[in-house]
């Protein structure tokens, strides 16, 4: 009557054994980003999950489209750490802010250890960097640029794209005439972060700044750095910048209209034919491609420069790769994995001709091959080499852009002239400055 259970003892004996002294255990982390309309990131994690299969399982989550809500998303979950997240796609404006509350991790020593420096486009590559500390690992680049109906333009009578904005405005009005194309230049005038965006591109090619940093030297070594935190827009030339981009929609070359216009709408726009200028991001002539528009129809060029002879400015945008600090030392690691994939050169010319994302490695911009596929790439290499400019560094940075927002769609709105506005930031953003001081 006892044989079973001496049976079974013996059975579980033998089992205990002849296993493994361990099984291995599958790591699952959870990776955040923007959405992905080409859907090539959800490919590139498939891929990495077949190759971890075992080891690493990644579950890929979307965050909003609307870059403010996607912060208060990530800002929210990191806090209150509800969603688990342990690699994230981080704005290049985040960083300082996500480093001085010690959210993300370190990576300067990982980095150091994985990569050389000089592989990486240096503009980008300071996005991640913080008080001298490396803490994320640009993903792409951004820039802003202009797109412009080739096809327009020349029925026009015009031979290549505007150097000016006054050159902008002079072809917009007689395109528009020529063609009844009922907008000229569309562009991201809402009150969010593409508005700060445009609003800083504007005062920058007049020669104008925003806010600039202080860097300690001592002998030939730096040794302390400051946030971006002197104020300098309260200039002349900033209120030049200002005032160009009222002009274009007191002049009809804009619509009022854009004054509620992001990415999308400023871009549905152009895709319909109804814009003869567009401002956007790189990933935009994907768009037009897929969307039917051929090499004949629409160029890139870099953005219009307020005088002629003068330097065209593009704001730097783009996304970093960060890791939780608050992740286990296993699911870091699996994150750690997981970005060296993504930054590989195979992933990053596969994202590049599948989404249309500007890659972060040097080497790919000599690629013959991939920029023979992306012309746009030989455009983007020149404006990073010479036209990139990058937003304010600085923990309170989300301040600094309401701020600069608000002022922008008041002057699209004609409330404020561009003095007027220059020098309400000029206080505005002092008195920021102060408060976090």
């Amino acid at each position: 009557m006892r044989l079973f259970p001496l049976l079974t003892a013996a059975v579980l004996v033998v089992t205990m054994l002849f296993a493994p002294a361990h099984a291995q255990e599958v790591t699952e982390i959870v990776f955040t980003s923007g959405p992905d309309g080409s859907g090539s990131l959800q490919r590139m994690v498939d891929a990495f999950n077949a190759l971890h299969r075992g080891e690493i399982r990644v579950q890929w989550r979307q965050m909003s489209p609307e870059n403010d809500v996607h912060h208060q998303e990530l800002i929210d979950d990191l806090t209150s750490n509800a969603g688990g997240i342990d690699l994230m796609a981080s704005d290049v404006v985040w960083t300082a802010e996500l480093a001085k509350n010690r959210w993300v991790e370190d990576l300067t020593d990982r980095f150091y250890d994985a990569f050389e420096r000089e592989a990486f486009l240096a503009t980008p590559l300071e996005s991640a960097t913080y008080r001298l500390r490396i803490w994320g690992v640009p993903w792409y680049a951004d820039a802003g640029l202009l797109f412009y109906r080739k096809d327009k333009l020349s029925e026009s009578g015009f031979t290549g794209p505007p150097q000016t904005w006054d050159e902008l405005q002079e072809m917009a009005r007689k395109v528009m005439g020529d063609s009844e194309t009922p907008y000229g230049y569309v562009f991201q005038g809402a009150e969010y972060e593409g508005g700060t965006v445009n609003a800083a591109e504007f005062i920058w090619s007049a020669g104008g700044e925003l806010m600039t940093g202080q860097v300690t030297v001592t002998g030939l070594v730096m040794t302390g750095v400051t946030e971006t935190d002197v104020v300098k827009v309260g200039s002349d030339e900033a209120a030049r910048g200002l005032d160009i981009a009222r002009r274009l929609i007191a002049a009809g070359v804009s619509p009022a209209a854009v004054t509620n216009f992001r990415e999308q709408e400023s871009l549905d726009a152009f895709l319909a034919g109804d814009a003869v200028f567009l401002r956007s991001w790189p990933y935009a002539d994907g768009y037009l491609r897929r969307g039917g528009f051929t090499e004949e129809q629409f160029g890139v060029a870099s953005l219009p420069a307020a005088v002629s002879g003068g330097r065209s400015a593009s704001c730097l945008g783009g996304w970093n790769l960060m890791i939780n600090a608050s992740s286990s030392q296993a699911e870091q690691e699996a994150a750690w994995t997981l970005l060296r994939y993504l930054i590989d050169p195979a992933q990053q010319r596969l994202q590049a001709r599948q989404a249309g994302l500007l890659p972060v490695l040097e080497a790919l911009y000599d690629d013959a091959d991939l920029v023979g596929e992306m012309p746009i790439l030989a455009l983007g290499k020149e404006v990073f080499d010479e036209q990139l400019h990058s937003r304010p560094l600085s923990p309170f940075y989300s301040e600094v852009s309401a701020s600069i927002a608000s002022a922008f769609h008041r002057i699209l709105l004609g409330e404020l002239t561009g003095s007027g506005a220059a020098q309400l930031l000029e206080k505005e953003l002092r008195a920021i400055v102060i408060r976090n001081r």
